[in-house]
């Protein structure tokens, strides 16, 4: 595949499952610089705000609307630990371990990428379909047999879900640019730079089959996230990132997707707490079956054509 081939390299290339082993050493690391970074800012904030006690610092994170004034604490937090997990150790690796520049992950130059416009339609009309799959991965029920292991399940995803709440509620139009900054265009450069730009392109090297490398990140991606009441729609939209990168060649064209994607949603949640919309996003079971059938079937017409715009006859991606 074209989008997968390595560029020339004065240094042997490592086997793509060693490639892998090294990368999650450099992920790791940087989890540990971004784990460290939190603290000292947590810690920083709690004494500047006379709480000193460890328990009150941890508090922070599982109950943070119990701090008033801890919200802006919460999105640098959230710049910093992510830029430290995801972006910074894909580029530190690319320069240290294999010598190639930024351009590896671009086979073909943005400009020539036909049809780029419709990935922001493409992102958006993807979402009643998948809210559909929000919605039945939510209902999920589990056997009697591992009923330990769904309330642990829950009481993470009831964790995440207070914080994501908690870090969408917000009125001001500067606290809206942050949000768009921290929840759609960090995470847009990071996570699609380590599953789309590393991941994906080291298992189709390894696998020789791009679809087995397109789920196979999008399931690490999703699973990463540790929201397994949201694992299927956020699988599926890793999928969907990964044709869209494998199709346009040019690793911009996922983060745009990603950063629409998480970008939309947050300006949705904005003008409805403001009142300005009636619709609620984040309400899944307002999504009808006729318009999640609608969705799926208007995303499969737009990434056929997205697909057919930019393959070459030549040389197909897929």
């Amino acid at each position: 595949m074209e989008n997968f081939r390595p560029t020339r390299s004065p240094n042997p290339p490592l086997h793509p499952f060693r490639s892998l082993l090294v990368l999650l050493g450099f992920v790791l690391l940087g989890m540990s610089l971004g784990g460290l970074l939190a603290g000292l800012f947590i810690a920083g904030w709690a004494s500047a705000n006379g709480s000193k006690s460890v328990a009150d610092i941890t508090d922070i994170l599982t109950n943070p609307a119990s701090y008033p004034g801890s919200w802006h604490l919460l999105m640098l937090i959230q710049a910093v630990s992510h830029l430290c997990s995801f972006l910074l150790p894909c580029l530190v690796y690319l320069r240290l371990i294999e010598h190639r520049p930024w351009s590896e992950f671009n086979v073909r130059p943005l400009p020539m990428v036909q049809s780029l416009g419709l990935i922001a339609l493409l992102t958006i009309t993807f979402m009643p379909f998948n809210g559909l799959m929000i919605e039945w991965n939510q209902n999920m029920d589990f056997p009697e047999m591992l009923a330990g292991l769904e309330e642990w399940m829950k009481q993470k995803e009831d964790q995440m879900t207070g914080l994501t709440t908690f870090l969408t509620n917000f009125t001001s139009p500067l606290d809206l640019v942050i949000a768009l900054l921290v929840i759609a265009v960090i995470p847009g450069i990071g996570e699609e730079v380590l599953f789309r730009g590393m991941v994906q392109r080291k298992l189709a090297q390894w696998t020789g089959n791009v679809h087995v490398a397109i789920w196979l990140s999008a399931l690490i991606f999703s699973a990463i996230h540790v929201q397994f009441y949201g694992f299927v729609p956020r699988a599926l939209l890793g999928a969907l990132f990964g044709y869209i990168y494998v199709w346009s060649g040019n690793i911009w064209v996922p983060i745009l997707a990603h950063a629409v994607n998480n970008g939309f949603t947050v300006l949705m949640v904005w003008l409805y707490h403001r009142r300005m919309i009636s619709v609620d996003i984040e309400n899944t079971n307002s999504v009808p079956l006729t318009g999640a059938l609608i969705s799926l079937l208007l995303t499969i017409g737009f990434l056929a054509f997205f697909r057919k715009t930019n393959q070459s006859p030549s040389q197909p991606y897929v």
